[in-house]
Parts: structure tokens; sequence; C-alpha cells
């Protein structure tokens, strides 16, 4: 086949290098999705990374004391309601992660999952408070 030697054939270089130039950037743009999708990749890896480290492990025993959450609370519970319930008391665990426990004001036990459960922790003593008077404060 011959070429044409007319200015305005399809072999002209005014009509290649412009797809030349189109086929150049489609490739830029794929390198720099290609880049974009492995740079989430690793930014995903660390965050996970990040949380697992963060995460609290919560080692209970039998005879324990704990407080069980509350899960069944509305987003807006009203006025200063505490979202614990308890104390409650471990009995016994399941190898899948679910724990026993029985409350110390109806005896009742149910199973729950460990996570809803937090250590419970005895009150401050007020047995050894002195009473102070301001009207007649001792000098």
């Amino acid at each position: 086949m011959k070429f044409p030697d007319e200015p305005d054939s399809l072999c002209t270089l005014s009509i290649i290098e412009p797809i030349v130039q189109e086929v150049f950037e489609l490739d830029c743009q794929n390198k720099l999705e290609e880049d974009f999708l492995e740079n989430l990749e690793i930014e995903d890896k660390e965050t996970k990374v990040f949380h697992v480290a963060r995460i609290s492990k919560k080692n209970f025993t039998v005879g324990q004391k704990v407080l069980l959450q509350h899960s069944k609370l509305k987003f807006f519970p009203g006025k200063l309601r505490s979202r614990w319930l308890g104390p409650h008391v471990i009995t016994k665990f399941f190898a899948n992660g679910a724990v026993e426990i029985q409350s110390l004001k109806t005896n009742n036990t149910f199973k729950v999952n460990d996570h809803l459960l937090k250590e419970y922790h005895k009150g401050f003593q007020t047995e050894h408070v002195e009473i102070m008077d301001l009207d007649n404060p001792i000098l």
C-alpha cells in the first residue's frame, strides 16, 4: 500500500501525535491509579495494626466481680443513667469467649460476651471521715 503525499491524510504527524499523547497520558494515569491503590492498601494495613495494638486485653477469673454493659440503652438515655449493670460474679468461661455470670441481686445466671464486661471496683470507704463545722472553725 502506498502512502498518499497529501498533508490531510491519516498518516501525517498532526494526526498521530495527539493519539500518541493520549496513549501516554492514559498510561501515566494507570500508573498513578496503581500507586494510589498500593498506598491505600499499605495505609489500611498500618491502621489495622494500630487499632489492634490499642485493644486492651481483659483477664477475668472465676469468682471475680464484674459490671455488665447495658446494651439496650438508647443513645440518649435521659438524666445520668448508668450504662453498667451489676455487680455480677463470673461463674464459668466458654471456649468461644462467652462468660457465664451470676447476678448478686437476683442470683440469675446467663451467658454474655466478654467484651460487654468490665472489672468492678468497690467504692471509697467512708469510715474515717472527719466532719468540720464551717460556722465555728477550730483554730
